[in-house]
């Protein structure tokens, strides 16, 4: 059975005796808006945020950003300014007979006049119904509800949450402010300042640019070397760095919306031919844990939607890359998708094919089961020839030039159609000079077939 939600105490602002049994990161939890690193443009002095949470004037919200950003801590800090009494659940931990154990609870303080605010960590992870049952109690007034999500709230809550609540964007702490966090657990009593510990400013920027954004999980690396370097004489040196920080990674969610976000990058920054930036986010999508065979099947999706038939060569040189990679294995193989990538980016550029094929499509859902003409049928019985199948096709190899240019061949209802628009580089250049020769041609013979016709 799922735990209990959690109340306000295990997640208090305060000390307790039990304080030096808690992680550092827990420890250092801001006790106050000044305390807080980042969200400067959230939370800077006189933001209207911050005007409305110092006045205890809070309202139901969602707050949206990357791990270790502050979410929960805003959410505590939210409470403590209101005077609110902090509920806390979470959304893989609970189902919905725990949410509603919890809002009978907040229903009886508010009867009471006490407020409840009910942060729901990982709101995302809650299903339509789930999300549904908080709704009238947030109408009503009878919780302030706090949702924490690493998810694009528009593609993961439902429109009637959303409409009660606003939506706050918390961003990514920069390596500065990490670095800030960090001389401030070193100096307090709360965090590492009673241990013989020695870490310059070096080490620090290295475990700040290491953490990547993440303020919890910088705290958590230092307190790793700090408990190493206890050791070496409460050095933390290089060779403890070096042990500490060989097995980081970047943040990446290999399904959620960074993911799509960086596959974007990549592709967009192939189509406007650019190969640096190209190989920057095929980089950062690997060193990351995307999947290589991911990649390389959307990088033979490019060759063939933004390069096409300019350079053909493009899928022949995805394909080889991806089989490369399939018998090299990583690291080496991600060598033959980096060349791919440069390839990609660098060679001409069409999605005239792309587009001719959506026109097709979007011809047959507009008009259906079109009958074939006769003359283009398949005709291999008598009877079939004696209903006029195949009556009247000219054999295109016995024609002058090896085109019979007046014959049509689309059915006879939607008359001749073009889709494909070859664009003026690559290898399209010839072919755009053929088709349009041919194209006029067929348009000079159909005009002419249908005056003799008309004589």
């Amino acid at each position: 059975m799922p735990p209990s939600p959690t109340p306000t105490g295990s997640l208090a602002l305060h000390g307790r005796a039990g304080d030096a049994l808690r992680p550092l990161a827990e420890r250092m939890r801001p006790q106050t808006l000044a305390q807080m690193v980042g969200q400067q443009r959230l939370l800077a002095e006189g933001s209207a945020l911050r005007r409305a949470i110092e006045a205890g004037r809070i309202h139901s919200m969602v707050l949206w950003g990357p791990p270790g950003c502050g979410k929960t801590t805003l959410a505590l800090l939210l409470a403590q300014h209101a005077q609110a009494e902090f509920v806390a659940i979470s959304a893989v931990l609970c189902g919905l007979p725990q949410v509603r154990e919890v809002l009978a609870q907040a229903q009886a303080r508010f009867e009471a006049g006490q407020r409840t605010l009910l942060f729901v960590d990982e709101v995302h992870r809650f299903n339509k119904v789930q999300q549904d049952a908080f709704l009238p109690h947030i109408e009503r007034g009878t919780i302030v509800f706090v949702g924490a999500t690493t998810e694009n709230p528009s593609f993961e809550l439902n429109s009637a949450l959303l409409s009660r609540c606003r939506v706050h964007v918390l961003e990514a702490v920069s390596s500065v402010d990490i670095a800030q966090a960090l001389r401030r657990a070193l100096q307090d009593a709360q965090g590492l300042a009673g241990q013989p510990l020695h870490v310059d400013d070096a080490a620090l920027e290295m475990i700040a640019a290491a953490a990547d954004g993440d303020v919890r999980r910088a705290l958590t690396l230092l307190e790793i070397a700090a408990d190493i370097a206890a050791g070496e004489g409460g050095v933390v040196s290089a060779a403890t760095l070096q042990q500490v920080l060989a097995d980081r990674t970047r943040r990446f969610d290999k399904g959620g919306e960074q993911f799509y976000d960086q596959i974007s990058a990549l592709h967009k920054s192939v189509r406007s031919s650019n190969p640096d930036a190209a190989l920057y986010w095929l980089a950062r999508m690997l060193d990351g844990g995307c999947d290589p065979a991911y990649l390389a099947r959307r990088m033979t999706r490019m060759a063939v939607e933004d390069i096409g038939l300019a350079d053909p060569r493009a899928l022949q040189m995805a394909i080889n890359a991806w089989e490369a990679f399939d018998r090299l294995g990583a690291p080496e193989g991600e060598l033959a998708l980096a060349q791919l990538v440069i390839y990609l980016a660098s060679t001409a550029k069409s999605n005239a094919a792309y587009q001719a094929w959506n026109a097709a499509r979007g011809d047959v859902r507009q008009h259906g089961t079109q009958p074939v003409p006769l003359h283009l049928r398949n005709a291999p019985t008598k009877l079939m020839k004696t209903l006029d199948y195949g009556k009247g096709y000219q054999y295109d190899h016995d024609a002058d030039g090896g085109v019979a240019l007046a014959q049509t061949g689309f059915p006879d209802a939607m008359g001749e159609r073009v889709y494909y628009q070859p664009v003026a580089r690559g290898m399209e250049i010839k072919l755009k000079e053929k088709l349009d020769a041919l194209r006029m041609a067929r348009a000079q013979a159909r005009a002419q077939t249908g005056k003799g016709q008309a004589e």
